[in-house]
């Protein structure tokens, strides 16, 4: 995968408690100019029992939603299972292995990260980023899950605040989903 692809997003799930919260900036830019400032990178799958989101290519990332979603319904909601098939899948089909875009999705216990690499890699702690502003969105939930008292949708907020201010192709405009 080209890092081009991981450029201009930042997708964050957070798990604490009961509660998995998902969040997704909306600028979508090309090169040095935004094109769009609310963009949906972030939706519920399998009716809203799965979040997933995506960084890289919107056509690519669309495609492997359905895909995963299908994997899903096939796997009666197996969210480790649907997300080894899907990487499978992913690395070994000659169209889907040219797909550029990286998947976090969650369901209520665990949050992976899906590449066209084969990974499937679900975090140590209840946080995962992915995107251009995913190491800012990353580090700034894990010292708000360590050092403070905040829900898992304020703990996203503020981390994505913060990688907001630190990433030019982050912006502010959250949308966020989240399963209890």
């Amino acid at each position: 995968m080209k890092m081009d692809a991981l450029r201009g997003t930042t997708v964050l799930a957070v798990k604490k408690g009961d509660k998995m919260v998902m969040a997704g900036d909306g600028q979508v830019s090309m090169d040095k100019l935004v094109l769009k400032h609310s963009a949906r990178k972030v939706r519920t799958l399998l009716d809203g029992k799965v979040l997933a989101g995506f960084a890289g290519s919107t056509a690519d990332a669309l495609t492997l939603f359905e895909k995963f979603e299908a994997k899903l319904k096939e796997y009666s909601g197996g969210l480790l299972r649907s997300a080894v098939e899907l990487a499978k899948d992913w690395r070994t089909d000659r169209v889907l292995r040219r797909l550029e875009a990286l998947l976090l999705v969650a369901d209520r216990e665990k949050i992976l990260l899906i590449s066209g690499t084969g990974d499937v890699i679900e975090p140590d702690s209840g946080v995962m980023a992915i995107g251009s502003g995913g190491p800012y969105a990353l580090a700034a939930a894990k010292a708000l899950m360590e050092h403070s008292d905040l829900a898992a949708e304020k703990v996203a907020q503020e981390a994505m605040r913060i990688a907001a201010d630190l990433c030019v192709f982050t912006n502010s405009e959250l949308v966020l989903e989240q399963l209890s």
